[in-house]
Formats: structure tokens, sequence, C-alpha cells
């Protein structure tokens, strides 16, 4: 009896897991965001949450832990249970910039999560102030030809994807400009506007505004195809540098070791509502696309851009610790 007694306890706890799975999700999901409230990051991650919850009746909620470039809340979620009752919402700066520009990072990208999807992407854009010099990109590389290293641009921080933007496009481009960082795309703008920078990379909502008021010049996006949100303004690749692509994208992700099948019903989901209009249509008002993808898509993604980026900071001589 004692024999039999402990057998069924084994049986019935390698039952529990999967008793687990099929009534997921039984409790509240956290989707953690990794940067304060009110960024576009904070904008997307309590769409999804509100949508999941409004279309699945699941009970899901955002909570910003941010700090580090976003490092901090990446590596709570790297730390969490893999219940697929904490999960994260990631993007290019802290998952394929962030490890080649941080020697002491305490998540690794690839083997401490379980991609669940992308939710969007979103190009970036160089504005110029309106009494800048600079009415076209090609203004700013001719004049950063003849004077190099006299040219100020401004960017939301060191090491964000807007910096390398820049990076990138010296590198592309065979200038060299000088990099003012800002503890943000807000004090950068305002600079822009005062006059006291010339040029700015930035994200298309933070300067969405200023571009139809006239009062900044938008130059160039960088993404391949030119942005919805701005259809009159080309991009650095049919300017000159047809290999130019830099999008910052957006994607949840489980901790490593989270059940296939909580992942793919997370994923299902996800994608569902990215295929609703509202939803289009609200990651359109911050510049970005919907892209709804697998999560072996998302993965190769994240070790795509992981090589990507990492011989342009080398390039750019960046280390921030």
């Amino acid at each position: 009896m004692l024999r039999a007694t402990l057998l069924a306890g084994c049986f019935m706890a390698l039952a529990m897991p999967a008793v687990a799975q099929k009534n997921y999700p039984d409790q509240p999901i956290r989707i953690i965001v990794p940067f304060t409230p009110g960024g576009g990051t904070d904008f997307l991650s309590r769409t999804v949450a509100a949508k999941l919850a409004e279309t699945t009746k699941w009970n899901v909620v955002a909570e910003n832990r941010a700090g580090a470039g976003g490092t901090v809340g990446i590596s709570a979620a790297a730390r969490a249970q893999p219940s697929g009752y904490e999960i994260v919402m990631g993007q290019t700066d802290n998952l394929a910039v962030a490890p080649s520009l941080y020697s002491k990072l305490t998540y690794d990208p690839i083997k401490d999560f379980a991609p669940i999807g992308i939710v969007g992407e979103a190009p970036l854009i160089v504005v110029a102030g309106k009494n800048s010099p600079y009415k076209t990109l090609d203004d700013l590389i001719t004049a950063a030809k003849k004077a190099p290293g006299t040219i100020n641009y401004g960017s939301p921080g060191a090491g964000t994807i807007t910096h390398l933007a820049a990076e990138l496009l010296q590198q592309k481009a065979n200038i060299k400009l000088v990099h003012v960082p800002y503890k943000g795309s807000g004090p950068a703008m305002a600079d822009l506007l005062g006059g006291q920078i010339p040029i700015i990379f930035t994200s298309i909502p933070s300067s969405a505004p200023q571009i139809k008021a006239g009062t900044v010049i938008p130059l160039a996006v960088t993404s391949p195809k030119r942005s919805p949100a701005m259809p009159d303004v080309p991009t650095v690749a049919e300017l000159g540098y047809p290999d130019f692509d830099v999008r910052v994208w957006y994607g949840l992700l489980a901790p490593a070791q989270t059940d296939k099948h909580i992942v793919q019903t997370l994923n299902t989901e996800l994608n569902k509502i990215l295929a609703l209009q509202d939803i289009k249509d609200a990651l359109a008002a911050q510049g970005a696309t919907a892209m709804p993808t697998t999560p072996e898509q998302f993965a190769q993604t994240i070790e795509h851009d992981l090589k990507k980026w990492k011989p342009v900071i080398k390039a750019a001589n960046l280390k921030l610790d």
C-alpha cells in the first residue's frame, strides 16, 4: 500500500504541470515595462495589456521597472519563474545593443529568454532645426566632409539605438560628427528648437508635432522604406546609402524554460490582436507598424541584430561600463 501511495503521488506530481498548462492562465499575467511611464515602450505595453485583457478575458497588467537603459527590468524578467505569469516587453536597445555596450550585463538575450513574438517596429528620424543651415541630409553630409568633427548632433542618450543610428551613418558616409547625449528625447528636442544644437536623431512620435508645426525640418528616416507616418520624408537608403537600415522593434519575451505550450498560447493571442485595426492604428500613432511573428522568427531577429550592432559599437569604440 505504501508503494502504491508513493507511485500515485509521483504520477500526480507529473500530471500537475500538464494541468497547469491546460488551465493557463489562471492568475494575473504581468508585463514588465523596463522604462518609465509615458514613453513609447510603456505606451505599447499598456496597449497590448489592455487589448489582451479585453479579447481573452485574462487579467493582464503592465508594471514599470525602469533603470539603466532598460536593463534592470530585462534582468528581473530573466530571473523570474518560467511560469508564463511574468513576461517582459523587450526592445532593440536592451536585447541587441546592450550586450555589446555593457561588459557586466546580468542577462544573456539568447540563453535567458523564450521569445514570444514581436509587437511592432519603427524607424528613427533625423531632424534639423528650422534655422539650421541643413535642409537636406546631403547638406549635412557635405558640410561634415568639409569640416570633420565640427558639427554637433543630439540623441536621447549614449548607447541608445538613436545614438547608434548616427554612428552607423557616420561609418557609411565616412564623416565625423560630435555626439551630444541628452537624458531623453524631450531635452534634445528643446535644445534643437532653441538653436543650441543643429541636428538630432530621434523617434517619429517625439518629433511629429514639431514637424507638423514647421518648427523642425525632417531630413530622413532610417528604415529601408518610407514610413507611413512620414510618407513625404525620404529614407537614408534612397539618399545614397542603399543598405542603411535602422529600426527599433518591441517584443514580448518569457523567461527561459517557459513551457512551449504557454509561449505558443501567448504568441497566438498576441498575433490575433496585432491583426485588429484599432491596434494597428494605435501603433501607427507611435510611428510603428504591427509585426506579427512566430517565436522562432523573433529569436532570429534578436540574433541578427546582435551580430549587426556589435561591429558598429566596436568601430565607434563605445563602452558604458
